[in-house]
């Protein structure tokens, strides 16, 4: 049993195909196969099994992925002891986000580590579903995911998890709105409207859905669309209304859309950095992770 079948065993788990094993370790699906071939040679019972076109973990390969997980931990934690790698706080950190906080956030985090030695953040932008975001972790040194209060916590056995801010999803409004001149709204005040919102699977789509089960009122969703930027053009218009959040989407409103709180419903979703355990051993990912916390403390505070 060698460390990196385990590793491709875990990235089996966390991806859910061989095809996306092989992109995330830069090998081909064959040489993927095969070390899972290896593997499985030296384990009594099955390791995995075919669902559809897709190869899956069993039981059996979920607890050797886990304890794998614990291994390359334990490993990363042994090589930062000694390696200079780990310890150099220049060192490249590879950092994902949602396109939100990306705008909200890269601009100001760059600003923070502009300085001889300092960490050299390399950013990526992964809009995807609140379930997608921790097999990110797989590609990206740090990852900023959202999730709404009330959906599940985050895999504690395969991410640290980093708290950075409890975001507020706000009603957009055109400014000559009838409720624009309200100091906050409740579900009911909402009855008739027409949206933009997100696509099934993101926060403003949750709390769409929380509106219509506590008004009683179906929506009307004349579009469905990710940008926020997109998305207060379209209610400036003054044809819809939306749902922004209220810290990382701010410079997108302009001045024809305004912002009000929504009473009597559960419309806050938190704003967390998720990263593998041995990503955090190295020094230049400390420092960009708190980097990142001063920075959204800043945004929040502003916006607060």
């Amino acid at each position: 049993m060698e460390v990196h079948q385990l590793q491709i065993l875990r990235e089996l788990g966390d991806l859910g195909s061989v095809k996306a094993v092989a992109s995330a370790l830069y090998v081909t699906p064959s040489a993927v196969s095969q070390q899972l071939a290896l593997l499985q040679r030296n384990i009594h019972v099955p390791l995995t099994r075919k669902e559809g076109r897709n190869l899956v973990l069993t039981e059996a390969g979920e607890v050797l992925a886990a304890a794998g997980a614990s291994v390359i931990s334990s490993l990363a934690a042994a090589r930062a002891a000694i390696g200079e790698f780990q310890e150099s706080p220049a060192a490249p950190v590879t950092v994902a986000g949602f396109h939100s906080v990306g705008q909200a956030l890269f601009g100001p985090l760059l600003a923070k580590l502009d300085a001889p030695g300092a960490p050299v953040p390399q950013f990526f932008d992964e809009d995807v579903a609140q379930q997608d975001f921790p097999a990110l972790t797989a590609r990206y040194d740090l990852v900023l995911a959202h999730r709404m209060d009330y959906s599940p916590p985050w895999p504690a056995d395969k991410v640290v998890v980093s708290a950075l801010a409890h975001e507020p999803l706000d009603i957009a409004l055109p400014s000559h709105h009838r409720l624009a001149s309200r100091a906050a709204l409740r579900p009911g005040d909402l009855a008739g409207e027409r949206w933009v919102v997100s696509r099934e699977g993101y926060s403003p789509a949750d709390v769409l859905k929380a509106i219509s089960a506590v008004s009683g009122d179906a929506p009307r969703v004349i579009h469905r669309i990710n940008d926020y930027a997109t998305v207060a053009a379209l209610v400036a218009s003054g044809d819809v209304l939306g749902v922004i959040p209220r810290y990382t989407a701010g410079s997108a409103l302009g001045t024809s859309v305004v912002l009000r709180p929504l009473e009597g419903i559960a419309n806050r979703r938190r704003i967390d950095l998720l990263a593998r355990p041995e990503s955090m051993h190295r020094r230049s990912v400390q420092l960009v992770a708190a980097a990142m916390g001063e920075a959204m403390a800043g945004l929040s505070g502003e916006h607060g």
